[in-house]
């Protein structure tokens, strides 16, 4: 499921009149998105190299090369940044990027398919994988945890989930 590009950020809005952006890091490391430089816009029309000015509630401050008015960076709002996967750190074995997460078939320890990765949330507490379809109504969330969730095989190109009985109950 490897990609060329992995998400990194999302440009929030602008950030004061001369051109910086409000930044939202999506790296273990929110700084860390800096060094990746340079990042792309998804459809790759255009890539900027990033220079962090300060913090600021829940993103960060940042100028990127070919934005130097307010109006240049409103217009980038809701903007995704996409790094080259060579330019970011090879993970531990037990760690994943999302990128390599969505769309791989999840199956229950019994080998019945329970739908595909959607999207991988984390709203604090923990990363939950939300999976589609194997004729479910609704999406199926997972914690993404090693007692729920104990095989990721990126090589093999599959998930195996031991969800609770209660979950289970809930989507049939």
């Amino acid at each position: 499921m490897a990609t060329d590009r992995v998400c990194v950020g999302v440009i929030a809005g602008a950030f004061g009149v001369r051109g910086e952006v409000r930044l939202k890091s999506f790296c273990a490391q929110p700084e860390a998105i800096a060094a990746y430089a340079p990042l792309f816009t998804e459809d790759g029309a255009r890539s900027f190299t990033v220079r962090l000015t300060r913090p600021v509630t829940g993103a960060l401050g940042a100028r990127l090369s070919g934005v130097s008015t307010k109006e240049e960076a409103d217009a980038l709002k809701g903007v995704t940044l996409w790094v080259d996967r060579s330019r970011l750190p090879n993970l531990p074995d037990d760690e994943f990027y999302h990128a390599d997460l969505i769309g791989l078939p999840v199956y229950d320890t019994g080998g019945a398919l329970l739908g595909h990765v959607r999207a991988v949330h984390n709203h604090g507490a923990g990363d939950i994988l939300e999976i589609l379809g194997a004729g479910r109504k609704a999406a199926l969330l997972l914690p993404f945890t090693r007692a729920i969730v104990p095989t990721v095989d990126l090589t093999a190109g599959r998930i195996v989930a031991d969800p609770p009985d209660e979950i289970e109950a809930k989507e049939e």
